[in-house]
């Protein structure tokens, strides 16, 4: 008689005080604006708790860029740039998760896709995982941190301008850096 295996799947949701998507990019060639996206949600389905077997989908609201200065984020969320008002959303789906050597504990690349102004492309992350713990208040949690480098333009955010000496206002490469608290929301058996 075949016993049937039974697996579980467990939901993470993330915990947006504990965590932060978060961007730079050059600026007159010489230094980096900062910027961030403060309302955004994600739904994570691990197999087990082995969040390395996790689907990932993670929803920005662009509306919601903040870079400190409200004349820079009013032009991002334009027609120049994210075009907000039409399209309200990126939205990255992670697929697989690959170990990346295995003298680094923790370390990966999450691949997946990203979705910006209606134009998806595949994309990959360096991913460390750090760990997983019990709160004080019973809650099992997980983080990670993710990075990676971006050229906007493969996702039509064109907008520059050329400066006297030759250089661009705005670099092409965006760098990506996201903080990442996870907790553990439910537990539902499935029967394989």
């Amino acid at each position: 008689m075949e016993t049937a295996e039974v697996t579980n799947k467990t939901k993470w949701t993330i915990d947006p005080s504990h965590s932060e998507i978060s961007f730079k990019v050059k600026h007159l060639m010489i230094s980096n604006i900062k910027g961030v996206f403060r309302e955004f949600t994600a739904n994570i389905y691990s197999t087990n708790n082995n969040l390395m077997t996790s689907d990932i989908d993670i929803v920005m609201n662009v509306s919601s860029i903040d870079t400190g200065d409200k004349k820079r984020d009013e032009h991002l969320k334009s027609a120049d740039f994210f075009h907000a008002k039409k399209f309200m959303q990126i939205v990255f789906s992670g697929s697989s998760f690959e170990k990346t050597d295995k003298d680094k504990e923790g370390k990966y690349i999450l691949h997946g896709i990203l979705t910006i102004k209606g134009i998806t492309k595949k994309i990959t992350l360096d991913a460390e995982f750090g760990g997983m713990i019990r709160d004080p208040w019973g809650n099992d949690r997980s983080g990670f941190s993710l990075k990676g480098t971006l050229n906007r333009k493969d996702w039509g955010l064109n907008w520059n301008t050329i400066l006297d000496t030759g250089g661009l206002l705005i670099g092409e490469d965006v760098n990506i850096n996201c903080e990442v608290e996870l907790i553990k929301a439910n537990i539902e058996k499935n029967v394989n």
